[in-house]
């Protein structure tokens, strides 16, 4: 009956040793220093009506030869139709109350050094490059030889866009890139030797948790739960569809701060306890993650 009692605690012991001798030797392969991969932090933020917004987000990637350093400022746009900055007479049109930047630059065209040098002749404090379009959100690490001292971060063609658009329309936007954490590439022969111990790994652990009871603890419990009413709380809100002749479809006002579109006929809008309303395709999934009015904050749970 001891042998018993004690058997998950062992288990236990074992399974951590397991996991902390792979994240050895991980860190512990040699030549890796010189190849690591930074993420970067975003805090986005800017302001819709009497509004601000904040988004905070692991969004993109140092460049192979950018400091890593923290880096703040407003968000400026290069002059002219063209957007990728390869032209070294581009200039930006940057606020005068600003006086840190960051130049956003699309990719292509010309050479990433190319880009980070005009921006920062012109006094740019970091660049944010963003991909192809078509390539989503994904990103890797630059290569810009030259480029001294600026830091340089790629972050995905949708949220480039995003931003893009947010510009365009002559809102502030301002970021603060915060350096994230850092990311070991696979090294090809240590592959298989690797995979079999971490192979080995998951099997024992997969036993593991075969064996022990399938019990939900309290904090797992308690997720669902929350779950459950948020789901109730969504359901319950009122919907609307939107006509002519509506004054929310004035030019005037404000947008839907979720996805940034202008409100169309025919719209199905959520309307939350208070009184904001946004398109229902975007609330609905923002409910859920967050619970959070975006504008005001309001818990739809305690509203």
């Amino acid at each position: 009956m001891r042998l018993l009692r004690n058997t998950p605690s062992v288990h236990s012991s074992v399974s951590s040793r397991l996991l902390k001798l792979s994240i050895f030797l991980l860190l512990s392969l040699p030549d890796s220093k010189g190849k690591a991969i930074w993420t970067a932090h975003l805090n986005i933020t800017f302001q819709v009506g009497n509004q601000i917004i904040s988004k905070l987000g692991e969004s993109g990637v140092f460049g192979n030869h950018s400091p890593l350093e923290r880096v703040s400022g407003v968000v400026v746009l290069p002059e002219g139709w063209n957007q990728n900055a390869c032209n070294p007479l581009t200039n930006f049109s940057r606020p005068e109350r600003a006086n840190s930047w960051l130049a956003l630059i699309e990719r292509g065209g010309c050479t990433f050094t190319h880009k980070i040098n005009v921006a920062a002749e012109k006094g740019a404090h970091g660049v944010i490059i963003y991909n192809y379009p078509g390539t989503g959100n994904k990103v890797f690490p630059m290569s810009h030889q030259g480029t001294e001292n600026i830091v340089a971060v790629m972050i995905g063609n949708l949220k480039g866009m995003e931003l893009l658009r947010l510009i365009q329309k002559g809102i502030y936007v301002t970021i603060i890139v915060e350096v994230g954490r850092m990311h070991l590439p696979w090294l090809s022969h240590y592959v298989m030797s690797l995979c079999t111990f971490l192979a080995a790994t998951m099997a024992y652990l997969f036993l593991y948790c075969a064996w022990r009871p399938r019990v939900p603890n309290s904090s797992t419990r308690r997720r669902r739960q929350i779950k459950a009413d948020v789901k109730k709380a969504i359901r319950e809100l009122q919907l609307r569809v939107l006509k002519e002749g509506d004054k929310e479809l004035d030019p005037d006002e404000d947008s839907c701060v979720v996805c940034f579109d202008v409100y169309k006929p025919e719209d199905v809008v959520r309307i939350l306890a208070c009184k904001h309303f946004f398109h229902k395709a975007c609330i609905d999934p923002w409910l859920l993650a967050h619970r959070t009015c975006p504008m005001c904050k309001c818990d739809i749970l305690k509203t």
